[in-house]
């Protein structure tokens, strides 16, 4: 099954037409013509099964036949990732996330990042092609990027931890997470955070973990924090 994507169809709609740019995708590249079926979702839950009225390059017009209501995952994953040096790395990150499943990705920029500005239209682009590709029906939110002083003076309601490679008493992720409850993981650029940045995050309640006895890549270390989580909600 091919899954599109457009958030403007809602629930109430009983025909929908994609933009130009969506339905020359449709109609010249895909080569969908008049009768076809198109499954879509609006990335707030919502399934539609719909039958193309019109393949047209420039308005492509389709009528729902059915939808259904997906219900969320029995936890919230929040991801804040430094960005990665090399920004393929970071992409490859958020889209292996989107498929494992991750409902919320902030950047944080910290005092060790080498890389301080992302572009998140090709971020967003990314997500939503993960989303489709792994056929799920949430799009995970992107935030902008925000200062690690600025997030972590934020009032979290989700268990929270931060992992770090400082040589100081920390415990293992697996054994910290709890199946259905919200959590927030921290994870560091190249440089790992500072010692003042993992001091502050102690003083804001932050639980230092570890994932494992090796060193791990920013972005390698993002998705085995996203797998164990996913993993203990199976």
């Amino acid at each position: 099954m091919q899954l599109f994507y457009n958030q403007n169809i809602s629930e109430n709609d009983t025909s929908f037409s994609f933009d130009k740019d969506e339905s020359r995708h449709i109609a010249k590249v895909l080569r969908k013509k008049q009768g076809d079926t198109l499954h879509i979702t609006n990335g707030k839950g919502w399934r539609f099964t719909a039958e193309i009225t019109q393949a047209d390059q420039k308005n492509c017009v389709v009528s729902v036949s059915s939808k259904s209501f997906q219900p969320k995952r029995n936890y919230n994953l929040h991801l804040a990732v430094a960005p990665t040096k090399m920004n393929d790395r970071y992409e490859w990150f958020l889209e292996k996330a989107t498929e494992i499943g991750v409902e919320t990705i902030t950047p944080i920029i910290c005092e060790h990042s080498e890389r301080k500005v992302v572009k998140l239209e090709r971020f967003e682009k990314i997500i939503q092609s993960a989303m489709k590709q792994s056929l799920q029906y949430y799009l995970p939110i992107l935030n902008k990027p925000i200062a690690f002083k600025e997030f972590i003076g934020q009032e979290f309601t989700e268990a929270t931890y931060i992992a770090h490679c400082e040589e100081t008493d920390k415990k293992s992720l697996k054994s910290q997470l709890k199946s259905a409850t919200d959590c927030l993981i921290l994870i560091g650029p190249e440089g790992d955070f500072s010692v003042k940045e993992i001091e502050m995050a102690l003083q804001h309640q932050f639980i230092p973990v570890t994932l494992g006895e090796t060193r791990l890549r920013t972005e390698t270390a993002a998705i085995a924090a996203c797998h164990s989580v996913a993993f203990l909600n199976e």
